[in-house]
């Protein structure tokens, strides 16, 4: 039976701490006091027997009772946000919201194709797509900000409490512009790749990992000129418009390759092949419109490994 000294605004106060990892600006999101907030926690913690958060120097961390509650509570209010969701739309005529976090190396390979092909269906659904890093996605997936996010599979330690349909595997290259002095073969790249500014992923993204051990395996222990960026659209405007070299995921610049915009530098990179996919919370149950949706991205990225 659930105990009735749990309340919503326990729910509300203890995800948004969780996310903030701040009493002050989840006090500020939920427009309270930071005395109420810290009174709800610890309302909170009294009914579970457990605490929640612990002090961690001068902020505070979730505990791993607190990372357990978590799972819960975020479900809870996204079954909520959902019901409330579902009323109104019901009311106005409209359909469900469907929140995608995407990955740059299938948002402009796969994502565009896939909704083409979800918007013939005519299913009256409201699309919210969201881009950033894996590990930003994947937060905002456990907490319910997310319905699906669709990219690189995940380190197993962050995909706890989540399922992954792989679609395809991809590796990284080495991009450059068309007539790039290192496309001609006559210099070793790894040699001579310290004389150009070089674009690398950022350290929490998921390709990072493999990209460092490939430059460590072919001798390279730093770059001076190195740029981190997880933005496409900056990598491929600099890119283009200098000798940079820019390490990112093949479905990045697939596109940009065909157009002949953009070549990749002869290097094997087969060691840095990872699965692309979908990945969704275990205790979610996809709407009609998300499973249709789900159903286009495998049939556009079908389509897009067909012309790779």
């Amino acid at each position: 039976m659930i105990d009735a000294r749990v309340k919503f605004r326990h729910l509300q106060t203890f995800v948004e701490v969780a996310r903030q990892k701040s009493v002050v600006k989840a006090a500020e999101l939920l427009a309270v006091s930071q005395p109420a907030v810290t009174k709800t926690i610890r309302e909170l913690e009294e009914v579970l027997g457990v605490a929640v958060f612990e002090r961690d120097g001068r902020g505070i961390r979730i505990t791993r009772y607190g990372e357990v509650f978590l799972r819960h509570a975020g479900a809870a209010l996204t079954a909520l946000r959902q019901g409330l969701d579902s009323v109104s739309q019901e009311r106005s005529g409209d359909g469900p919201p469907i929140r995608i976090g995407a990955l740059p190396t299938v948002s402009t390979r796969i994502m565009p194709g896939a909704m083409t092909l979800f918007l013939e269906e005519k299913t009256g659904a409201r699309i919210k797509i969201v881009t950033g890093e894996n590990a930003v996605l994947l937060e905002q997936l456990r907490l319910g900000d997310l319905d699906l996010v669709v990219g690189r599979l995940a380190a197993p330690d962050r995909m706890t409490g989540f399922s992954f349909e792989h679609l395809y595997s991809e590796q990284v290259v080495f991009a450059v512009r068309a007539g790039h002095p290192l496309l001609s073969g006559k210099q070793s790249v790894f040699a001579h790749l310290g004389d150009y500014p070089v674009l690398m992923p950022t350290r929490a993204s998921i390709i990072r990992p493999f990209v460092e051990r490939l430059l460590i395996t072919n001798g390279i222990a730093g770059l001076p000129n190195q740029i981190e960026t997880v933005s496409d659209s900056f990598g491929r405007a600099f890119v283009r418009s200098s000798d940079a070299i820019w390490i990112i995921s093949n479905g990045v610049v697939a596109t940009d390759i065909e157009d002949g915009l953009l070549a990749t530098l002869p290097i094997d990179t087969s060691e840095t092949k990872g699965p692309v996919g979908l990945t969704m919370r275990t205790d979610t149950i996809p709407s009609l419109p998300l499973s249709i949706l789900m159903q286009t991205i495998r049939e556009a990225a079908g389509v897009a490994m067909v012309k790779s």
